[in-house]
């Protein structure tokens, strides 16, 4: 049977971020992706200009198309805005009985424009994070969503990490990009174990939708039947090499992609 994943997220009509990066990693992968808006922005590389939020209605609307017809066999979840938004998505994946939720809780873009509605914090934290199989909080937001400072080392990541377990989190993915030193550091941590993942940081300034690639790598092997673990190792090092291929693109004058297919084609 084909592996299907659905991502449940905002569009970006630049293509680096959010449904658009999420259809190309399940695509590069080979994963069919199915997609549910929840939010329009007006964004490219320099900036988020302006958001239009899908009304819930609507979003269940498509909830229910998707899961009533297509076989999902994991689910991204991405920029949810709202309450309202929020409350609607973590409604339609109990009536869907979803499994492998992968939750990305975006809350600010790479250009630092903010995504989520500060009021919505608790909605996320109440409702879709006890509903994730893994949470993938990069350390801005692994700090916003417990009301912490931000981490600064592996020992304060793996503590913060274990209090958004806390929080009902099967495990958590905490993404170490924004820290220091030569090394990108990653904790998998689960009511178990702790998975260290590191790789050297790769200097280019071309980054946008990185987390959003990375959550939706993740649901892509957990869709092909993988276990976490080896869905997360895989997902790290597809992203790392599109990050690394990410200057031979051209696009924009900001913060630009990710080269998503730089295993099925290279620029000139």
């Amino acid at each position: 049977m084909t592996a299907i994943a659905v991502t449940i997220a905002g569009s970006d009509p630049s293509g680096g971020a959010g449904i658009q990066a999420d259809l190309k990693t399940f695509g590069a992968l080979g994963v069919h992706g199915a997609s549910v808006i929840t939010a329009l922005t007006a964004q490219n590389t320099r900036g988020v200009r302006a958001i239009h939020d899908v009304p819930p209605d609507f979003i269940t609307e498509q909830l229910d198309a998707v899961f009533a017809d297509l076989h999902v066999n994991a689910v991204k979840v991405g920029m949810l805005s709202q309450t309202t938004t929020i409350e609607a998505v973590a409604r339609g994946l109990d009536r869907h009985r979803a499994k492998n939720i992968v939750l990305d809780p975006v809350m600010v873009a790479t250009s630092g424009d903010r995504l989520l509605a500060s009021n919505a914090i608790e909605a996320l934290r109440t409702l879709l994070i006890p509903r994730a199989l893994v949470v993938t909080p990069n350390l801005l937001e692994a700090a916003a969503l417990l009301e912490r400072p931000t981490s600064h080392s592996e020992a304060e990541m793996e503590e913060q990490a274990r209090a958004l377990l806390g929080l009902g989190a099967q495990s958590v993915f905490l993404k170490g990009g924004h820290g220091d030193g030569p090394e990108s550091v990653d904790l998998l941590v689960d009511a178990n174990s702790v998975t260290r993942f590191a790789e050297m940081r790769i200097a280019t300034k071309n980054t946008h939708g990185s987390g959003c690639t990375l959550s939706s790598a993740i649901a892509a092997g957990l869709a092909k039947g993988l276990d976490l673990r080896t869905a997360v190792r895989d997902a790290k090092a597809y992203v790392t090499a599109a990050i690394a291929s990410a200057d031979a693109l051209r696009i924009g004058s900001g913060h630009g992609p990710l080269h998503h297919f730089h295993a099925l084609w290279r620029l000139p």
